[in-house]
């Protein structure tokens, strides 16, 4: 249930913070005032998209904070644990958009993306628009508010779950039986690529292991010179060596140590450097003694290794590659040899999935079908309510020839407005008044299956008025005594009803424009309720009126 919303920067709005009752609470204000921005605000904080367009002008950034109470809300409080997100009873949902177009979204602290924000204000909210009458004469629109009314949310997503499973075995089997006409020649290929691979005997690294021990036979020479020249400046120089100067310089530090002992630290550094000397040329010695070019062995590998460039050009991958396209080539011939195998088992697998499908399917047009007589029933009953006596509302449900994700019918809203007037398809209804009214009490009697907490009218009751208001009225607050309702309108009939009101003023001077929303106790609700009554100047008659209609809100 929705406890507040409050309000920075957005459009004309510099600063809003409304608290929000149980039961209905109806929005009023002069035409104009800002009544339907609140409701633009918190569609944006329930996850709608918003850009910098909608800030105030000369602000930063926009800010929209809404707080519900979830304590009876077992869906929304199922998924804030699911998403670790939940914070006892409260949800807090707020939403940052700033000057550069970029959009921050909060549950309860925690940064999330604006999906997440979309797909759990879907379980708090349900708004309805008042333009919501010309969406209504779309077939979507019409089955979504069947399977609404019927309670059919999860049946049609399981649905939905079933044909997405059995579209793409079925594809996964085209793409098969495809492939498997052209099986034949590609099996060739494969062998064929197979053993080419196979005579290069290819292990994991080892065009690198090739690349290094070429690299050292063919530059044996070059080794061997460079071994030869560190060797004779190490020990074997005649004139001048390593050995020979350290060991000159060990017999220089004996005499010197006769006169200062300190000279024995540099002394054992010196014969350290000897022994590593030494050790360092027998080293050397061995290595030089261990080379020998192999010419064969040489050829053999650049042979090799202009085999694995070959090879790799063909595949187009990188020759360190060659091993794992290997391994995919030989992966995809054991698929194509066994396809007829795979082939008998997708086709047993789409036929359960079918089965689940065409249960799904079954059980969902038969909810449909009920929830039709039901909604059908309710509505016709409405309409005299609503200024069209004998009037008859049906809905129509096709059988489709294919199946689709959404069942197997299509769902046709047929009204007949006056008696003796074969129902027509809403968008043959030539009156806008008569849709809108027609839309309004569909709308309401739908939302009796709905687990929804909160509902939204945005003037959804204009083109309407006198006794068919009143009834407007008393259906909505109907509809409150079980779940809360906020209600935007023109109607005084329809404010009266409410058990809480708040109005709207927009306020401007010559530099700016602010809008207020200030919560109605009794002496100004009926100053408010006899203005929507009487226009600009009020008299006691007006009063004495809107006293009666609010004294009949019970």
């Amino acid at each position: 249930m929705l406890r507040s919303l409050q309000i920075k920067n957005f459009a004309i709005i510099e600063e809003i913070d409304i608290t929000f009752s149980d039961g209905m609470t109806v929005l009023t204000g002069e035409t104009g005032a800002g009544k339907s921005i609140l409701i633009d605000a918190l569609s944006l904080v329930l996850g709608e998209r918003g850009g910098a367009s909608m800030i105030r002008d000369n602000a930063k950034r926009a800010e929209y904070t809404a707080e519900f109470d979830v304590a009876n809300n077992i869906e929304a409080l199922e998924w804030l644990k699911e998403k670790s997100l939940d914070n006892d009873e409260e949800c807090i949902l707020r939403r940052v958009i700033t000057d550069d177009g970029k959009s921050k979204s909060f549950i309860n602290d925690s940064t999330v993306n604006l999906r997440s924000l979309k797909s759990l204000g879907e379980l708090l909210v349900d708004i309805h628009g008042q333009h919501f009458h010309q969406s209504m004469c779309k077939k979507n629109i019409q089955r979504d508010m069947l399977d609404h009314f019927g309670g059919l949310k999860n049946l049609t997503n399981e649905t939905k779950k079933a044909y997405a499973n059995f579209k793409e075995l079925s594809e996964k089997l085209n793409r098969i039986i495809e492939s498997n006409a052209n099986k034949v020649d590609r099996i060739d290929l494969l062998e064929f690529q197979a053993k080419e691979l196979e005579s290069l005997n290819l292990r994991h690294n080892e065009y690198d292991d090739l690349n290094k021990e070429f690299k050292k036979i063919s530059n044996t020479e070059k080794i061997s010179k460079g071994v030869n020249t560190l060797i004779g400046n190490l020990q074997t120089n005649e004139i001048t060596n390593a050995g020979l100067i350290i060991s000159d310089s060990i017999k220089n530090l004996n005499s010197l140590i006769n006169y200062d002992d300190r000279f024995k630290e540099v002394k054992e550094m010196i014969v350290d450097a000897e022994i590593n000397i030494s050790e360092a040329v027998d080293i050397l010695s061995k290595y030089i003694t261990s080379i020998d070019f192999d010419r064969d062995k040489s050829s053999f590998l650049e042979e090799k290794i202009n085999a694995i460039h070959t090879i790799s050009r063909k595949h187009k991958v990188d020759p360190n590659n060659l091993v794992q396209t290997h391994e995919d080539i030989k992966n995809e011939l054991e698929y194509l040899r066994d396809s007829e195998a795979s082939i008998i088992k997708i086709e047993e697998k789409i036929s359960e999935s079918k089965k689940l499908y065409d249960k799904q399917a079954k059980e969902l047009t038969d909810g449909r079908i009920k929830a039709s007589n039901k909604l059908s029933k309710l509505v016709s009953e409405a309409m005299a309510e609503l200024g069209m006596p004998g009037g008859v509302f049906e809905i129509e449900i096709n059988s489709l020839k294919e199946h689709s994700k959404y069942g197997n019918e299509e769902i046709n809203f047929l009204i007949s407005a006056n008696p003796g007037q074969k129902p027509k398809s809403l968008t043959k209804i030539a009156s806008g008044g008569e849709l809108s009214r027609m839309s309004l009490a569909i709308q309401v009697i739908a939302s009796n299956g709905s687990n929804i907490p909160t509902m939204i009218f945005d003037e959804v009751d204009s083109g309407i008025g006198g006794a068919i208001a009143e009834m407007v009225g008393i259906r909505l607050s109907d509809l409150s005594n079980h779940r809360q309702i906020l209600c935007v309108t023109h109607l005084a009939q329809v404010a009266s009803k409410g058990n809480s009101h708040v109005r709207i003023n927009k306020l401007s001077d010559q530099n700016t424009t602010k809008i207020h929303a200030t919560k109605l106790e009794e002496d100004s609700r009926i100053e408010e309720i006899a203005r929507m009554l009487g226009g600009i100047e009020l008299t006691d008659k007006t009063r004495d009126h809107a006293v009666e209609m609010l004294s009949k809100k019970n």
